[in-house]
């Protein structure tokens, strides 16, 4: 496993993130294809074992149960100083007026509830999972850093937003010497690259550490387009993402497909090596459901690809509408 920085931070972290979406108690939130604990360990073991420190989560995935079943398996497999844990904040998670958003109440009671169930004092990233267009992004950082302040966050990081909204925030913190993002998950991979235009090219020129969700598009990259999954039939959210360029989508897996054949390698390595060929990119986060999952991963990181091979993915690509900021 190679470590990098995460942007200009002194933070390291593996190449390879493991995303906990795909961990959680089915029958809590939206996610019925999740994994029950049971099945989950393993795999968290697994990552551990090859080299995966980063671990991201989420307060709001599987109703809280992703971040109980992390926390546990951590506990377990781990030592807590070894491992760069990682979770979010945004996301209603109880009724009321005050159950979500960036409020600095909001903020402050999720982060503990957040450590109450990973069972840790701290975490060394914490995210907000979107922007909050009730709040001013003044009292969000500013409750940030005060997290920061107390000990129970490391660094703070942003997720899938509009690049003048993640300018207007790197500029809020340093006008007032408050701490900055060091982060930037986002959604991209080779079926979505509309990060490219904008928020890509700021990340590079602020020092942002690019962290990318869905890098091989909820799995659609990795099979022929006409194979699905439990997950494909049941995931809402990946309709909303993928479903009005099926087309010039269809066009781009049989690249992948072609490219992976030539290369004796799996369509997931050569989707994943796609991503990490892009300087700005720090680690993709990758789900993981079954072993082979966690070993391609891993493989993806040595696997350079040519120039040549580069070309003849991105070129069926067309422009896609801007998805995945709500």
């Amino acid at each position: 496993m190679e470590y990098v920085r995460l942007g200009k931070a002194g933070l390291k972290v593996s190449r390879i993130c493991l995303g906990c979406m795909t961990y959680g108690v089915p029958e809590r939130g939206s996610h019925l294809w999740t994994l029950d604990e049971e099945a989950s360990r393993p795999l968290i073991k697994q990552a551990l074992e090859l080299g995966i420190n980063f671990i991201d989560t989420a307060n709001t995935y599987s109703d809280g149960t992703s971040e109980e079943i992390v926390g546990r398996a951590l506990r377990d497999f781990a030592k807590r100083e070894e491992i760069v844990l990682a979770t979010k904040v945004y996301f209603k998670m109880r009724p009321g007026p005050n159950g979500g958003g960036l409020s600095r109440k909001a903020i402050f009671n999720e982060i503990d509830a957040s450590l109450k169930r990973l069972g840790t004092d701290y975490v060394d990233l914490y995210q907000i999972h979107r922007w909050d267009y009730d709040t001013p992004i003044e009292e969000t950082l500013e409750a940030l850093d005060d997290l920061i302040k107390i000990g129970k966050v490391r660094y703070i990081g942003a997720s899938s937003m509009f690049a003048w909204q993640f300018a207007k925030s790197l500029y809020a913190a340093d006008a007032r010497g408050w701490t900055r993002f060091a982060s930037m998950q986002n959604h991209l991979n080779l079926l979505y690259r509309e990060e490219e235009r904008e928020m890509l090219p700021l990340c590079a020129a602020e020092g942002i550490g690019v962290i990318p969700w869905s890098p091989m598009a909820r799995g659609r990259l990795t099979r022929d387009w006409s194979e699905t999954t439990k997950r494909l039939e049941t995931d809402e959210f990946g309709r909303t993402l993928y479903g009005a360029t099926e087309e010039a989508d269809r066009k781009i897996v049989e690249r992948v497909a072609e490219v992976a054949k030539a290369r004796g390698a799996s369509r997931a390595q050569v989707a994943l090596a796609w991503v990490l060929s892009k300087p700005v990119v720090t680690a993709p986060i990758i789900g993981a459901s079954k072993p082979h999952h966690l070993t391609d991963a891993v493989a993806a990181v040595s696997l350079k690809l040519s120039a040549e091979e580069i070309a003849a993915l991105e070129e069926p690509y067309v422009p896609h509408k801007v998805v995945g900021f709500s």
